[in-house]
Parts: C-alpha cells; sequence; structure tokens
C-alpha cells in the first residue's frame, strides 16, 4: 500500500512539471532605458501570457530588483528595477515558472546628454502647429500598412485620413526657417490603430493604441528621430503632443485590462450577461449602458471650492468619449508607466518640448508628479498644458507656483483661451470706450497678475479645435492686427499651419474643415504654397507680411525680455508698448472700420523723447512729435 501512494504521488509530480511551461513574453515596456537619471527607479510592464505568477532576477552589476507587483490580469507582471549603479549595457532578465526559465535581453543605454543640456522652448520661440496626416506626404509606401485594422485614405473626406506623414515634414524644414518659426509641434504621431468609423478616423492621433510607437502610417521611430535631428540642424525645435488623460479603445489594455481599475468607470465594458464590448459595438454600447459615464467637458469643478461630487467626477472620471478609455492616474502603476513613457521620448527622440492634451481632465496629483519627476531629470525643459477655460484666473491656477491653486501643479506653460476668445470677438467688433474690441483683450491682459509667469502663457489666435480665424473670409485685416498683437505681447506665441497662405474653414460641419490639406504637400495637388510661384498673389502678400514680422522677432530681446505697458483704448485705439535697455517697442491697433489720429503726447511715458520710428512692417517713419494717421483697422509696429 505505501509503495503505491508513493507510485500515485510520483506520478502526479511529474504530471505538474510536465505541466508547467516555459515563460513566454511578449512584450516588455518601455522597450530599453537608460542609466544615469536621478531617479534610478524603472518600472517595467511585462506581457505575457499567464506571467503573472512568474519569478524574476537578474546579475546584472549594479541593478537590483526593489518588488514585483502581480496584478489583477494574469497576463501582465510589473518588475521594479533600481538601476542606479549599473552601466550601459545589456542586462539578462531570468523569468522563472517553476523549474522552467525564459531569459530575456533588456538593454540599458547611455545618454546622449546630460538632463539639464535639454532646453525646451520659450517665449523667445514662434511654435507652429500642424497636423502630420494634413500637411505633406513624403512617401507613398506607407498609405496602406498590412496588418492594421481596416481604414482607408480618402482626401475628399474630411473626417478621413489624407496621407500626410513625417517624411513629408521633413522635406520641407527649409518652408519654416524662410517663414521665420522656430518651433514645430506636431498633434499626436504615436500609433493610432482605430478602425475607421462611419465615415471618421483618428487621423488625429488622439487615441493611442501603443506607447512606444509612431503609427507607421506617420513613418517609423527611426524617422522620427531623423526629423528631430535635422530640424535641430536647421535651428528648428520639436514639441511632441502627448496624452495622459485617454487611450485608444484599441490599446491591449482594454481586451485585457491589468487591474480592474486600470480605467475609470469600467464597469460598463461587460454586460450584465457577461458579453464583452467590443470595437464594433462599443458606441452602441456606451449609448445604451447607463453604467457608462461621459464627460461633462465642463473643467470649473476642479478649481471650483464649491463643487459638488458628482459635477467632479463627471469630469476627471467621465469618458471624452466612447472609444477613448479614460485612465486612472490615480493609481500609481498607470501614472508611473506614463511617466516613464514622456521620458523614453524625450531621450530616445531628442523632443524639446511636450504639449499636454487634455490637462485638467485627468488627476491632478498624479500629473503633478508626473510634472516633478520630468523637472527632476530635466529641469530646462518645457511642457505647457491645454487647459481650455476662457477665464484667466481658471488659467492661471494651472502654472507652476500658483498662489491661488489648491495643489502646485508644477506645469511651466498654460494655453491662453482667454486670448483666444478675446481676439475673436475683437475681430467682428468696433473698439468702443469700454468693453468691446480691444478693450476685451485690454480686459483680459489686466489679470496677468495672477500668473506666476506672463511670458510661459501660450496665446494663440486659432488651432486645431477651434474656426479658423478667418472662418469662411479672407479678412486680412483683421488677421494682420491679432498676429501683430500675438507676437509683440509678453507671451509664447503659437500659430496654425496654413494661416499664413490664408487658409480658412470653419467647424460647422465638421472639424475635417478647418484640418484641410496643405496646398502642395500631396502628389497631384495643382499648386504649392510652399513656394512663391505656388502662391497667389494674395497668399504671397499675406506670407510676406507675417515672415517680415517673424523675422524682426526672431532673438529681439524687446519683445522676450522686455516689460509690457498697454494703455486703455481710447476713440477705439489700442496700444501696447514692450521696453528694454533703452529700446522700445510699441504696436498700435486701430479697432474701428473709421480712419483716426493717434495723439502721441498720451503715450510719452513710452515715447520719450523720440521724435521719429520706423514701422517694421512696411519700413515707413512716422512722426511722433505730433499725430500719427491711421487707416481703418491699421496696425503699425514702431521700434525705436
Amino acid at each position: 500500500m505505501k509503495k503505491l501512494f508513493i507510485a500515485l504521488l510520483l506520478g502526479s509530480t511529474l504530471t505538474l512539471n510536465a505541466a508547467v511551461k516555459a515563460v513566454k513574453i511578449d512584450r516588455i515596456e518601455p522597450t530599453d532605458w537608460f542609466v544615469g537619471m536621478h531617479d534610478p527607479h524603472l518600472q517595467l510592464m511585462v506581457y505575457g501570457k499567464d506571467i503573472k505568477t512568474a519569478d524574476v532576477s537578474t546579475d546584472y552589476p549594479g541593478v537590483s530588483i526593489d518588488s514585483l507587483v502581480r496584478l489583477d490580469s494574469p497576463n501582465y507582471l510589473l518588475v521594479y528595477l533600481n538601476i542606479k549603479d549599473a552601466q550601459p549595457g545589456t542586462m539578462t532578465l531570468t523569468f522563472a515558472n517553476g523549474k522552467k526559465k525564459t531569459k530575456v535581453d533588456y538593454s540599458l543605454k547611455a545618454r546622449e546628454m546630460k538632463g539639464e543640456d535639454h532646453r525646451g522652448f520659450s517665449n523667445a520661440d514662434v511654435l507652429y502647429m500642424l497636423m502630420p496626416d494634413r500637411f505633406a506626404s513624403g512617401r507613398a509606401d506607407n498609405d496602406q500598412i498590412k496588418g492594421l485594422n481596416e481604414y482607408k485614405n480618402d482626401r475628399s473626406q474630411p473626417s478621413l485620413r489624407h496621407g500626410g506623414d513625417l517624411e513629408g515634414i521633413r522635406q520641407h524644414l527649409d518652408y519654416f526657417n524662410d517663414l521665420g518659426v522656430t518651433a514645430l509641434w506636431f498633434t499626436p504621431v504615436l500609433e493610432n490603430n482605430s478602425p475607421d468609423r462611419g465615415g471618421n478616423s483618428t487621423y488625429h492621433g488622439y487615441a493611442t493604441t501603443n506607447y512606444y510607437r509612431v503609427d507607421p502610417r506617420f513613418g517609423s521611430n527611426d524617422e522620427y528621430r531623423r526629423l528631430c535631428d535635422e530640424a535641430h540642424a536647421k535651428g528648428l525645435k520639436i514639441v511632441m503632443d502627448m496624452i495622459f488623460n485617454h487611450c485608444g479603445f484599441e490599446h491591449p489594455w482594454v481586451a485585457d485590462m491589468p487591474t480592474h481599475d486600470w480605467f475609470n468607470t469600467p464597469e460598463w465594458l461587460t454586460a450584465a450577461d457577461g458579453t464583452k464590448v467590443t470595437s464594433a459595438t462599443v458606441d452602441e454600447a456606451a449609448g445604451k449602458d447607463n453604467r457608462y459615464l461621459q464627460t461633462s467637458y465642463k473643467l470649473t469643478p476642479v478649481v471650483d471650492p464649491y463643487a459638488s461630487q458628482v459635477d467632479m467626477r463627471e469630469t476627471v472620471d467621465g469618458w471624452f468619449v466612447p472609444t477613448m478609455p479614460d485612465l486612472n492616474q490615480r493609481l500609481p502603476w498607470v501614472m508611473d508607466y506614463l511617466i516613464q513613457n514622456s521620458i523614453w521620448w524625450i531621450e530616445t527622440i531628442g523632443i524639446d518640448g511636450i504639449r499636454m492634451d487634455t490637462y485638467p481632465y485627468a488627476d491632478a496629483d498624479g500629473m503633478a508628479r508626473w510634472m516633478k519627476r520630468l523637472y527632476l531629470e530635466y529641469p530646462n525643459f518645457n511642457t505647457v498644458g491645454e487647459t481650455w477655460v476662457t477665464e484667466p484666473a481658471y488659467t492661471a491656477a494651472w502654472q507652476k507656483n500658483s498662489k491661488i491653486a489648491k495643489i502646485n501643479s508644477y506645469l511651466p506653460s498654460v494655453m491662453d483661451f482667454s486670448f483666444f476668445e478675446k481676439i475673436n470677438m475683437a475681430k467682428n467688433e468696433e473698439t468702443d470706450d469700454w468693453w468691446k474690441g480691444f478693450n476685451r483683450i485690454y480686459n483680459s491682459f489686466v489679470y496677468d497678475y495672477l500668473y506666476p509667469n506672463p511670458s510661459y502663457v501660450m496665446a494663440f489666435i486659432e488651432n486645431h479645435d477651434t474656426d479658423r480665424f478667418l472662418g469662411d473670409g479672407r479678412d486680412t485685416l483683421a488677421l494682420k492686427q491679432a498676429l501683430a498683437l500675438l507676437l509683440t505681447v509678453n507671451r509664447t506665441p503659437q500659430l496654425y499651419y496654413g494661416t499664413e497662405v490664408l487658409m480658412n474653414g470653419t467647424k460647422s460641419v465638421t472639424d475635417g474643415n478647418v484640418r484641410k490639406d496643405f496646398p502642395g504637400g500631396f502628389p497631384g495637388d495643382a499648386r504649392s504654397a510652399f513656394t512663391a510661384e505656388g502662391r497667389t498673389k494674395a497668399e504671397n502678400a499675406m506670407f510676406n507680411w507675417l515672415r517680415r514680422l517673424l523675422h524682426w522677432r526672431k532673438g529681439n530681446e524687446v519683445i522676450t525680455k522686455g516689460s509690457q505697458t498697454h494703455f486703455i483704448p481710447v476713440d477705439g485705439v489700442y496700444v501696447v508698448a514692450r521696453q528694454y535697455k533703452g529700446r522700445t517697442v510699441m504696436t498700435i491697433l486701430n479697432g474701428t472700420k473709421t480712419a483716426k489720429d493717434l495723439n502721441t503726447a498720451r503715450y510719452k511715458e513710452v515715447i520719450g523723447t523720440t521724435t521719429r520710428a520706423k514701422d517694421i512692417l512696411t519700413g515707413r517713419y512716422h512722426d511722433l512729435s505730433g499725430k500719427v494717421n491711421l487707416k481703418p483697422r491699421q496696425v503699425i509696429i514702431l521700434d525705436f
């Protein structure tokens, strides 16, 4: 009997050992990492079938394993390493499942430059924002990529992909230099492997499905690096658009959630009968399931001292749209992943700044932790957050070291939606003695005392989410006034692609109408607005006017370092002066449709004893001893 028991036990043990399989690793993120960071801790997200129970070891010198985090899903394992004393090289990680072992090589790289040597964009720059899909196509072989979810390129459809790519941008770097901008901000370039839905696509890039891969329709990681390197060689900076608030529905996290709370309010993804919501059924399911929580798009509860819990929850935990799952930044593992991802792109590509989408929608504490870590590693870097509320007090509360904020965001730059709103209202109004026209701009700037650093507030007159400043028209007088103000006030200015060649459009039908293809950027275009020969007379006039202003601004310390004085609009005329080391720039705007005479005596405090000054826009000199004649809606920029 005893022998029989031993035999049965031995047989069972052999059967169990035979059932134990070696661990199969499908992916590790980050894909590689860098030694010499101020914070030596590294989170590896390891994905593979039933990886959760594996043990992990390494004998790489200078590396220790701090902890293993076994998540809800059996297919994820978080490995936390300390690489403080590690040198560059290939580290071998051993994953053990019983006696079965799998070895994986992981690259630890040397940093190409010190963290403090990464210099971000500043108010000395002019950012040129563009959409890669709509700017230019440099390759045809990446228009259709096998293995991606179903999509098509169709330039006749404003909401489908059009085929622009990173190579198309690279081929036009000289155009940006000719125009005079100094930094390029692209809408997101990461993989958006979402299928077309009802005539819509994710050409815009805001539904990430792989945080470590450039969308192959735009190019490769290597092409992104080449573009960045060549831009740097030509004196241009690169700003990367990122999204921490949400990802795309086709991200692997959706089909296999690492934890039950990896996303905010994910319970609706499984129906009462156990059926899983899929990419094909997501919109219908969200519409039918009252457990689906849609964001209100109202951002005020985040700073509102009287905000209700339900309002706050809708803002922060609600999904942007059903196809963009809302990430839970309160979960430390989520933030560790996202923080490392941003660092990885800085180190791998050499980007010069980050624009963070939907900033207040995410958890404020988690985002502040990201900012603190980022600036521990890169003290001279810059990040701008999208803070879409048009009140200066709201925007100011999000800037680093704000005295009116509940918590310190540590976010250096914020976007000036107040300026955007006011300039777009003023363009259709006559400037009166109180509130309308350029009084709106004046009454917005008076709240600059709320900002810890007004120079690091990004101002703009339009972007990819708004109507074009020109609407469906071509009022170049209003456009020139807006651009002159944008490029001379105490702000970091951002332009939108094609403004220089009078691109227009509104969102009344679709967002795609404010995201049209740049003329000449695609094979078969009838003409090219990249060249003077291909532009119309009106487009050349606008291009040359803006080019003159941008090149004058470049390196101009009066604009980037000077004090600012502005004057309450009188008789419809608004004046803003910048002064630095004895030099003055005066921007004069006639905010009416009638001719005006500017009485220079009222502006004596900035004019001083100067009797003659040059308008940098026309080259004409103006007598400042009496009155300056202004044509209807005229703008003058005097430099003396």
